[in-house]
């Protein structure tokens, strides 16, 4: 069954050449190259045993999912993997900082294998070490830099969570994202006008968390363009600012709009909008349930029967929780379809080298985290860890 035999699109299918810089998103993703691909999966993992722990992320699609030992979202799979101490080899499918995110919590005697390394995530890659420590430099020289405390979010490289580590910063996730800004406010609190939080990459979580969740305003919020000199903001701006948010932003996520939901509830009148924190703010505001990946998937197992959703967040979730709940009536929050294009180059084939190339006792794509970033980033993940609440999810 293809995408568009689902009831998904309960706008029509299209292609819309000027969302994602011209790049056409027909709706289906293609089939695997090579149907034995299936059996040979199959064959290398169960000659690997115990071996190997594959972890399947969420936005991972079915041909990928149906080999893993556990899904779930980025941090979630990093800590089951550390509690698979005998397993050897971690195949992450997922993307390129989850797998490290895997790598710093897991033993030295272990090694996380990324199938394909051109899984990356283009929110993370919109922070990078260098522009932030530009940032932090530039704080310092506002005169401001004593009252903020840098928050990152789980989307985001090792080095940037070891820069939180050693700036007396946090990691958070999507799950806890307002606990460890209070968490963050508090390390300041005793500031004369309080603290300030440098939250990055992802704008939206940090503004939706901030003004939804804990009573600031708009105006409390500034937005820091790494392409601008100086972030584009004055040294007023920044003084004057409580939540100063990296430009960042997740592609999936950003696709979605208030046209939509308007769209949406013009036609189908009973139909419930949920969706992630990642979503902009002007369509947050429009829905009626936000919240995590975990929150989504739970929120829809718990809806009454015949109950109709749009859902924001990956297409392939958003299929999935369609077929295993067929007597809801679940929509995609979006005219036209795009997968997570990064998430989805973990394909059939890719999983089958990497699984097969362990069991003739090559690794391939060993995701390695050098020990000094490792040690930093490890500090500002335990700090979140230490967090009251939900740490442990995203």
């Amino acid at each position: 069954m293809t995408t568009v035999d689902l009831p998904l699109l309960p706008l029509g299918r299209g292609t819309d050449l000027g969302a994602e810089r011209g790049v056409e998103c027909p709706g289906d993703l293609p089939a695997a190259s090579d149907p034995a691909l299936v059996e040979r999966a199959r064959a290398a993992k169960e000659a690997l045993g115990d071996k190997v722990f594959v972890l399947g992320h969420h936005y991972q699609r079915d041909e990928v999912i149906q080999f893993a030992d556990v899904t779930g979202d980025s941090f979630k799979l990093a800590r089951d993997a550390a509690g698979r101490p005998e397993a050897e080899y971690i195949v992450f499918c997922g993307v390129h900082f989850m797998a490290e995110s895997a790598d710093i919590l897991t033993g030295p005697h272990q090694k996380v294998v990324l199938p394909d390394l051109a899984a990356g995530c283009s929110m993370a890659d919109m922070a990078v070490l260098t522009q932030v420590e530009d940032a932090w430099d530039a704080l310092a020289e506002a005169g401001v830099q004593d009252a903020v405390v840098p928050v990152t979010y789980m989307n985001s490289s090792a080095d940037i969570k070891a820069f939180c580590g050693r700036n007396g910063g946090v990691v958070c996730t999507s799950s806890n994202a307002e606990v460890a800004l209070e968490w963050a406010f508090d390390q300041k609190a005793h500031l004369e006008g309080g603290g300030k939080i440098l939250f990055f990459p992802d704008q939206h979580l940090g503004r939706n968390t901030a003004v939804l969740k804990m009573g600031y305003t708009l105006d409390d919020c500034v937005v820091w363009d790494p392409q601008k000199p100086h972030g584009g903001l004055t040294v007023e701006q920044l003084r004057d600012a409580t939540m100063i948010l990296w430009k960042g932003h997740c592609s999936v996520h950003g696709r979605f709009t208030p046209q939509v939901v308007d769209k949406l509830r013009e036609t189908i009148p009973d139909i419930q909008i949920l969706v992630h924190p990642e979503c902009t703010h002007e369509v947050v505001l429009k829905a009626d349930l936000v919240g995590s990946t975990e929150f989504i998937i739970k929120t829809i197992e718990a809806a009454p029967a015949g109950s109709t959703w749009a859902i924001g967040t990956e297409l392939n979730l958003v299929k999935r929780l369609a077929n295993a709940h067929p007597d809801k009536n679940i929509v995609f929050l979006e005219k036209n379809v795009c997968y997570c294009s990064t998430m989805n180059r973990i394909d059939l084939p890719h999983l089958v080298w990497a699984l097969e190339s362990l069991v003739n006792g090559v690794v391939v794509n060993q995701i390695d985290v050098d020990d000094d970033t490792e040690r930093d980033a490890l500090v500002a993940l335990q700090r979140m860890l230490d967090l009251p609440g939900k740490s442990h999810r995203d």
